[in-house]
């Protein structure tokens, strides 16, 4: 009774903690919050400088005294305190003040990450001042967020490729049959663009530098007009600046090994799919969701390779965290999905 009576009055809150970005979403005012995973901390104290939007502008660019993190690795924590600060601060800044209740909150995790790792961020989440916290995994959460009818008794699959993690899954029924999670996803293909051009072009450029890249010019798929752009960095010859121009066409061949391994965990999931369920994704294909969903042609590489129709969500970035808030108005659902994930899992 005390439960329902709390829930009247606080805000609750569903989160999609991302190795690039975290999304937070109140219940019945929708996706409030959608900023960079990242924390600036003064070395030494680690007290908390800036979080954010704010803190992302901060990355490489910071003096001795001030660090920027990123306290999410392949879609875990790497860095505890840190992660509980930025969550505090997101909760803070979402919640409503007046309100004397602690908010419940729904976080989504990807479905490879182990027990020690779960506790962690449940852990972080009640410290930064949830009152419950429900775990929910990452391929889930994304089918329900892109509207795919998870309840029916009929296969859906989907491949959501985010900053950390790429989670590749076929559901049915409320849970997920089979599903494969790999620590490849956008900061590897942002990685294999950095080392690309100090490989080939001796020149060192940032992480924000080759995400810019992967945006503007990178693809998957050839191009019907292949296009370019200018990348600024450092020499590692002479040690100065230096200004160059990169192809599409350079930027494809330095994302193709992150970009094969995802089409690999697409190809092992197919194999193991039960024969109905097969049948099923014929008529219904693939579903792409996170933000490596709009990398260029990935949909028609999917479809070239699978044979399977492959359709692109219609806001891939807020597919998890809109799951997370569709599931705060149903706690029974969300219920008996952990315990179907807990039977499969073994926890």
């Amino acid at each position: 009774m005390f439960g329902k009576l709390f829930g009247l009055f606080s805000n609750d809150i569903g989160i999609d903690l991302g190795t690039a970005n975290t999304l937070v979403y109140v219940r019945e005012r929708g996706v409030v919050l959608r900023e960079p995973s990242v924390v600036a901390v003064e070395k030494g104290t680690n007290r908390v400088r800036a979080v954010g939007n704010e803190a992302k502008r901060m990355l490489g660019r910071t003096p001795g005294t001030i660090e920027a993190i990123r306290p999410m690795k392949d879609g875990v924590i790497a860095d505890f305190e840190v992660t509980e600060a930025m969550l505090r601060h997101f909760i803070q800044q979402v919640h409503n003040r007046r309100s004397m209740v602690s908010p419940r909150v729904v976080v989504a995790v990807p479905s490879g990450i182990t027990e020690v790792e779960r506790r962690a961020v449940k852990d972080s989440a009640a410290h930064a001042g949830a009152r419950e916290v429900y775990l929910m995994e990452e391929p889930m959460a994304s089918a329900i967020g892109v509207g795919l009818p998870v309840q029916e008794p009929a296969g859906n699959m989907i491949v959501d490729i985010g900053g950390g993690t790429t989670e590749v899954a076929i559901i049915s029924l409320a849970g997920i049959v089979f599903c494969r999670s790999v620590r490849v996803a956008g900061d590897e293909l942002d990685e294999a663009i950095v080392q690309y051009i100090k490989r080939v072009y001796n020149l060192m450029i940032g992480e924000r530098t080759a995400e810019e890249i992967k945006i503007k010019v990178g693809s998957a798929f050839p191009l019907e007009q292949e296009t370019s752009m200018e990348v600024k960095g450092r020499d590692l010859v002479a040690g100065l600046p230096k200004t160059l121009t990169i192809t599409s066409q350079e930027v494809r061949e330095a994302m193709q090994e992150p970009i094969n391994t995802v089409l690999e965990t697409v190809r092992y999931t197919l194999e193991r799919c039960p024969p109905e369920l097969s049948a099923d994704l014929v008529d219904r294909g693939i579903v792409l969701a996170g933000g490596g969903a709009l990398l260029r042609g990935l949909d028609r590489l999917l479809g070239e390779e699978t044979g399977l129709p492959v359709h692109v969500a219609d806001d891939p970035l807020s597919a998890v965290v809109t799951g997370t808030g569709i599931v705060l108005n149903e706690l029974d659902f969300l219920r008996k999905i952990a315990s179907n994930e807990q039977r499969r899992t073994g926890r």
